[in-house]
């Protein structure tokens, strides 16, 4: 019996997918080559990125629900849905790499009037001048005529309790008109409202702009934090009061980092045809990185001052850091900023443990770091705890009171009962 819905990529994007399509009574087969992954998800074991609880799972394999580490039954799907990875790779630009494997992989099983759909992030024209070139080679096969092509930027917010993937809008743009209304009528199974771009690369550059809008404001508020320090200022009061203004303003939350699957994208950084010498840098963007990469540094100098500030040296002090994940109340660590504050305190001579309730395992310069299990005498025998990530579980006021020193970096605790970023 074939699958109406495949989906490549069995991770924090491909995962939500599958179970709402699951939900939606959609038979649905998930394809990844990680034998692990794939293993994990049989026996009913949730990875720890936390895309997926246990009692999720369950509910999806009980639906029917089949994770598989072969691609031939990619071929007999009506929709394909390509959810595979693309982190910046060390030249700034996106790593397509998991995309392209993807991509021969099923153009070798390709069928006439196929939906295949991109979700993963991508600059504009990836669709068209990538992934097409990959599909029609591999399958003998023309997109628009003879399978439908569309790009869906995900748009998902990991943990987040009120948007799922049935309240999020999906955008689509399709290769052809066709190419769009197949793909609105695959979204219009799973989501409430499907919204058309005008083609693939209107799509994609609503992915590059719901991004870059994210780390520029970040950085903004990253700053503001870095000046209000500097003059005495109480930028958390700041913002509360920025707030309430009802037009023109919208509050976004400094941090040690950003972190994240959506990373900040420079159209200009994309190598290949179509991206060279474009001349038109999204300075703002690359601002906006340096700005952003520069925190957790900015951390680590505020945690040696307070520990200098407080006769202790960094060289010995024992440093318990608080959530590693880069979001709160998900196991998710993508682009967390916790490592390098880490590695950092490490070459400081400061002695690093950790607590987070959503990972139990977590190492750092191929050396595990200590876990703290016991959380409020951790916080007790530590001569400074560093709030990098606000799970709910976590009692500030509790922590706080037990605390010898505690920096927020998130704002999160009673004001003026913990030094704040």
């Amino acid at each position: 019996m074939p699958a109406d819905l495949a989906v490549i990529g069995l991770g924090p994007l491909g995962l939500p997918l599958a179970r709402a399509a699951t939900a939606a009574g959609v038979p649905t087969l998930g394809y990844d080559p990680d034998p692990g992954r794939v293993d994990g998800l049989r026996a009913g074991r949730p990875p720890e990125d936390g895309s997926l609880t246990a009692a999720a799972l369950r509910r999806m394999l009980s639906a029917g629900f089949h994770a598989t580490t072969e691609p031939d039954g990619l071929g007999r799907a009506r929709t394909v849905v390509i959810c595979a990875p693309t982190p910046l790779g060390e030249d700034a630009a996106l790593d397509l790499t998991a995309v392209g494997e993807a991509a021969r992989t099923l153009a070798a099983r390709l069928r006439p009037r196929t939906t295949v759909l991109l979700e993963s992030a991508a600059y504009p024209g990836t669709t068209e001048e990538f992934l097409r070139p990959l599909l029609e080679e591999g399958s003998g096969l023309r997109a628009g005529r003879d399978f439908h092509l569309a790009y869906a930027p995900n748009r998902l917010d990991p943990g987040n309790r009120v948007h799922g993937c049935a309240t999020t809008p999906k955008v689509v743009g399709g290769l052809t008109p066709a190419c769009a209304e197949a793909a609105a009528a695959f979204y219009g199974r799973v989501t409430d409202r499907v919204v058309r771009a005008r083609s693939t690369r209107e799509a994609e550059t609503v992915k590059l702009l719901e991004t870059n809008y994210r780390h520029v404001n970040i950085a903004l508020a990253n700053e503001m934090a870095v000046l209000c320090h500097d003059l005495g200022v109480d930028l958390w009061d700041v913002l509360r009061c920025a707030e309430t203004k009802p037009f023109g303003f919208q509050p976004f939350r400094p941090g040690p980092g950003v972190g994240g699957h959506a990373v900040p994208l420079d159209p200009n950084h994309l190598p290949g045809r179509g991206r060279r010498g474009l001349g038109h840098p999204l300075r703002l963007v690359e601002l906006a990185k340096e700005v952003n990469d520069r925190m957790p540094r900015y951390v680590v100098q505020r945690c040696a001052v307070l520990l200098n500030e407080h006769g202790k040296s960094a060289r010995g002090a024992q440093v318990l850091l608080l959530g590693v994940t880069y979001k709160p109340d998900v196991g998710d660590r993508t682009g967390s900023p916790a490592p390098e504050i880490a590695t950092r305190l490490l070459e400081l001579g400061a002695r690093v443990s950790f607590h987070d309730p959503f990972v139990p395992r977590w190492s750092v310069l191929g050396r595990p770091v200590p876990r703290a299990d016991l959380l409020h005498e951790a916080v007790a025998e530590a001569d400074l705890t560093v709030l990098l990530q606000h799970h709910r579980g976590y009692d500030l006021h509790g922590l706080t009171a037990k605390a010898r020193l505690l920096l927020d970096t998130r704002g999160a605790g009673p004001a003026g009962t913990a030094h704040r970023l």
